[in-house]
């Protein structure tokens, strides 16, 4: 069993109300074998919301407390975002899944690159708060850019 972002699979749940449908997740939704997750959602997030970003570090400086997630007013989501990690983490037990595909960049599911926290379009390496949980679980997690490589 795979588990791959909502947003990858078509569901239009990304902050501006998008979806980034991936060609290679597309394989397999046709051959149903994955499930779909969207951490920010379980969270308590809506669509479409304020884009939002690690400040201070990175998804696991969040989880220890040395950084927050903050949206583009300035309002700390932290908490909705560490709720969503955690409910996104109980949901792949459950499944037993032998791997997660989570959306690039996302200050939630980046699994190699997060934005900056400057609200200004740039990328530095670093994960987000769910890719944080699931990798100090033991759980493997990767981009849709590196699926079938």
């Amino acid at each position: 069993m795979i588990v791959v972002s909502s947003c990858l699979a078509g569901w239009k749940v990304r902050y501006n109300g998008t979806d980034c449908l991936h060609e290679n997740v597309e394989k397999l939704l046709n051959d149903k074998k994955i499930r779909t997750v969207c951490p920010e959602l379980l969270g308590g997030f809506s669509t479409p919301r304020e884009p939002a970003e690690i400040i201070g570090g990175n998804g696991y400086d969040v989880l220890d407390g040395k950084a927050i997630v903050q949206d583009r007013n300035g309002n700390d989501v932290t908490q909705m975002y560490l709720n969503g990690a955690y409910k996104t983490l109980e949901f792949i037990k459950s499944l037993n899944a032998e791997m997660v595909v989570l959306k690039e960049n996302s200050p939630s599911c980046g699994s190699s690159f997060i934005y900056t926290g400057s609200f200004d379009g740039t990328k530095k390496d670093g994960v987000g708060v769910t890719t944080a949980i699931l990798r100090r679980n033991g759980i493997k997690v990767i981009s849709e850019n590196e699926l079938f490589q």
